[in-house]
């Protein structure tokens, strides 16, 4: 059976299940015994399920990989190809009221995305597909700044297609290597073995002293992140390209830099946990008020993982970070080999830089510390329930007097560690 077809089974049996749940038939507003078998029925089905949904993607990966396409897609070529021609423009003026503009399309694709998903939305549903790896949240119009040059960005008239963007952090879990699990529907178990049974040798005719795995579990759960952005009326009435992937670039920002963010620090009320915030990552301290990077730390910080049967793939930083280790020998301060030599390179292994990795651990100590990250960054987790859902609110009262449209975003997703013993950090450096 092919993916989609797997996929469209699970989006039927879920939302049998949910028609279950919202209509119970028993005493108290519960379900009835019929209708808890068939729900118990449905559920184990759907797990089953989904076990050779995994098995069927990683398959479908794998041989796209040989061929050389891109592993980016539903699995159904039909609905990739319309994906790819899907208007982000037109699927927020669909919500508009009193527009003229033809959205079939996207009300159909935002339609079957939402059945597959075996989900109701808010509002629209836009496949993440549309969306470039990157964002941030601002008003967007088709007007210049209060005070600045009257131009505008209407790429008919002033080169839309210039358009300058601000300066944002670089995104970079997923350049990495992170692993992605999407089309989750319930919360996500995956089970772990946490101690090997052991071998041993004996004399002959002698017993062999019994031994037993330890398993346990990595979970992975819904969380939401969301964003509110203000377009102008005017601009979402224009039909030029341009317009169309400035749409998908500012918000398709915020939501990507909210992702880096949490899977590399987050740990807050709402969030999920990231690196810095897993409990049993290695740590390898520079002193006991902090200090500047040394090569003894790098080195020390690389076998932190691979003592621990690891296999690192990368560093990650903060420019801050990189400045520093530029600036610094290796050995000693004449030593004109310095500890980065190379740039995105640090002892052999790819590094790269964002602003979103901390520099402030110690805030308000006197003293503002960055960390470095090295790991396996495959052991990274990335879960999604869903695509992204997008409703409009045209009736908003500052937009509304405006002309405005106010339009909320929101992705579902967590992030967790596969072996917290893939990564290790450095929390306490301090940076010129």
């Amino acid at each position: 059976m092919k993916l989609k077809d797997l996929l469209e089974k699970r989006g039927r049996l879920v939302a049998e299940m949910r028609d279950l749940s919202d209509k119970p038939a028993g005493d108290g507003g519960d379900l009835s015994d019929d209708q808890a078998r068939r729900f118990d029925e449905l559920k184990a089905e759907i797990e089953a399920l989904e076990a050779r949904i995994e098995r069927r993607r990683a398959l479908d990966e794998a041989e796209r990989r040989m061929s050389g396409e891109p592993v980016n897609g539903t699995g159904d070529d039909r609905l990739d190809g319309a994906i790819a021609e899907f208007s982000l423009r037109r699927a927020i003026l669909s919500q508009v009221p009193g527009h003229t503009e033809d959205c079939g399309r996207e009300r159909e694709l935002a339609a079957e995305i939402a059945r597959r998903s075996g989900r109701p939305f808010e509002g629209v549903a836009v496949p993440i597909a549309v969306f470039r790896e990157r964002v941030e949240q601002r008003v967007v119009t088709t007007a210049a700044p209060a005070g600045g040059p009257g131009s505008n960005i209407i790429a008919t008239d002033h080169l839309g297609g210039q358009f300058i963007d601000i300066l944002r952090a670089a995104l970079r879990v997923r350049g990495l290597g992170a692993t992605v699990l999407s089309g989750l529907t319930g919360n996500v178990d995956i089970p772990r073995l946490k101690a090997s049974a052991t071998s041993g040798w004996v004399a002959e005719n002698a017993a062999i002293n019994a031994s037993d795995a330890e398993f346990d579990k990595v979970t992975l759960a819904p969380k939401h992140a969301g964003a509110i952005v203000e377009f102008s009326r005017n601009m979402l009435m224009q039909s030029s390209p341009d317009i169309e992937q400035l749409l998908r670039r500012d918000f398709a920002a915020i939501l990507a830099e909210a992702v880096d963010t949490v899977a590399i620090n987050g740990g807050g009320t709402n969030e999920p946990d990231g690196i810095l915030q897993t409990t049993g990552i290695g740590s390898v301290a520079i002193g006991a008020n902090g200090g500047p990077i040394t090569w003894d730390a790098v080195v020390d910080l690389i076998a932190e993982v691979e003592i621990d049967n690891a296999m690192g793939t990368a560093f990650l930083t903060n420019p801050k970070v990189v400045k520093s280790a530029r600036k610094t020998a290796k050995v000693t301060s004449t030593d004109s080999v310095m500890i980065m030599e190379r740039p995105n390179q640090l002892a052999g292994f790819p590094a790269a830089s964002t602003n979103l990795v901390p520099s402030n651990l110690a805030k308000g100590t006197g003293t503002d510390l960055s960390a470095l990250i090295f790991g396996n960054f495959a052991d990274l987790l990335l879960g999604y329930w869903s695509e992204l859902d997008v409703l409009v609110n045209p009736y908003e009262s500052t937009a509304y007097s405006k002309g405005n449209v106010q339009v909320r975003g929101m992705v579902t997703m967590d992030v967790d560690v596969r072996h917290p013993e893939s990564f290790a950090a450095i929390t306490d450096l301090t940076t010129p």
